[in-house]
Parts: C-alpha cells; structure tokens; sequence
C-alpha cells in the first residue's frame, strides 16, 4: 500500500477540518447536501459525457496504483535479468527454461519464454514488448485523462453553484431570512469545488502519472534485458546497459546489493 497517498489525503482532510474548529465553527455547518449534489453530480454527469462508460469501467485497476504499491524495485529485476545472463552465457538460454514458472513478472515470463523458444529475432521481439509498453502508457493516459478532466470541471461546478445560490439569493432579497441559506449554498459550493478538485482529482492525476513512468521504466528495462540475452551479449555489457536506466542513487544501491 502507498502510504503516502493515504497518509496525504488523510493529513489534507484533517487540515482543513482542523482549521474550521479552531475557528470555532461547526463542521456541520459547511456539510449542505444541495452544494455537493451540485458539485460531483454535475462532476459526474460531465465526466460521463466525456467518456464512454467502457472506458470509465476500466480506470478501476489503474486507479488501485495511486493506492497500491505492487511494482518492483527497478535494481531488483536488473539483478535477476544479470543472473539469467550469466546463466545463459554459461549454459545456453535453453538451461532458463526451468526458471520460467517461478518468474512472478508477467511482462518479463512472456517476453524470457519467447527468447528460450527461439522463434523470434531479436528486433522483432523488441518490437513486440515495446508494443506492449505503449498500450499500457495509453491505458494509463486514459486514467489520468479522466482525474484530469474531474479536477477540471469540479470548480467549474462549484461556480455554477455559486451563480445557483446567487439568483436564489436576489430573488429573495426581500426575505431576509432567505439571504443567509442562499448565500451559503453559493459559497459552499466554490468550496467544495476547490476541495475535491485540489486534494482528490488533480493529486491522484499526478500520482498516476508518477506510476505510469516506473512502469514504463520497469519495462523498459526487462525489454532491453531479455533482448540482450537473445543476442547473446555479455552479462556486464548487459549490465552496464540496464544501469543506464536508472538515476545514480539507484545504481548505489545496485552496487551495494551486489556486495
């Protein structure tokens, strides 16, 4: 699980909250069910206008990453495709066939089993993993793009809540007692708009985007590995290129797993 995520949307609320009671308000005052039927069913309703429901069904697993840590250390999968180098270079790619059912990496199974099998050239199988690596930045475009445009039409519903709670305020100017409720919705709702678009959408977009790049590089890395091994390069040719993947902290850390 990504602490961060939680720990941030947990700090965000409790901030904001906080600030209410130590103002000497209640929170009950700001909760008005009007303001946020306006702000995320109008949120919604946008948000399905602009894309089809398929793709709203699908964001599910992308949006698990902004929670879920489940990926890998880059270093980690370096070391394990050195390994597999080593023992190709050693023994012939065919001695992997064995490790293949305990590699817990889809992505790195299929694209080490297309190598064993030896019914592919290497460029072609390049081309195919990195296929495979652009449908899954589209997928994940497509969940950034739908938290992108929620953050986007969120103050935009907040305002049409304000401009609501402003007509229904100058109608009633002659009312006194009418003014006050009015006048909050109209608030509230540039409130709520502000809220959920600053500290829910708009920081789930970016944490996805975050993920979708380590995943991208995770990938990266397997493909330019498993491609090595099937031209058969040597294990620290294969290394030293992995490496170039990773930022110099990494490569410590690399370094000092490897004794």
């Amino acid at each position: 699980m990504d602490l961060a995520t939680i720990i941030g949307l947990i700090a965000g609320t409790v901030a904001v909250l906080s600030a209410i009671i130590i103002g000497g308000e209640s929170i009950t005052t700001f909760i008005k069910a009007d303001a946020l039927l306006i702000v995320l069913g109008g949120t919604v309703g946008a948000t399905l206008i602009t894309f089809s429901l398929q793709d709203i069904m699908n964001v599910g697993p992308v949006l698990k990453n902004a929670f879920l840590v489940s990926q890998r250390a880059p270093t980690e999968v370096i070391q394990q495709i050195i390994e597999f180098a080593n023992r190709a270079k050693r023994d012939g790619i065919l001695s992997l066939e064995n490790d293949i059912d305990s590699i817990d990496d889809e992505f790195l199974q299929k694209g080490l089993q297309a190598a064993i099998d030896s019914l592919i050239d290497p460029e072609t199988l390049r081309s195919i993993m990195e296929s495979e690596i652009a449908y899954t930045e589209e997928r994940h475009n497509l969940g950034q793009d739908l938290f992108k445009m929620m953050n986007k039409y969120c103050p935009a519903f907040g305002m049409i809540g304000t401009l609501i709670g402003l007509v229904v305020m100058l109608k009633n100017m002659n009312d006194p007692t009418a003014i006050g409720p009015a006048m909050a919705v109209a608030l509230i709702t540039t409130l709520y708009g502000a809220l959920f678009a600053n500290l829910i959408f708009q920081p789930i977009a970016a944490k996805l985007k975050n993920r979708s790049a380590e995943e991208v590089l995770y990938k990266q890395i397997i493909t330019e590995g498993v491609v090595s091994i099937l031209l058969g390069e040597s294990p620290r040719t294969i290394e030293n290129n992995l490496k170039s993947f990773l930022s110099p902290k990494r490569r410590a850390t690399l370094a000092e797993a490897q004794g």
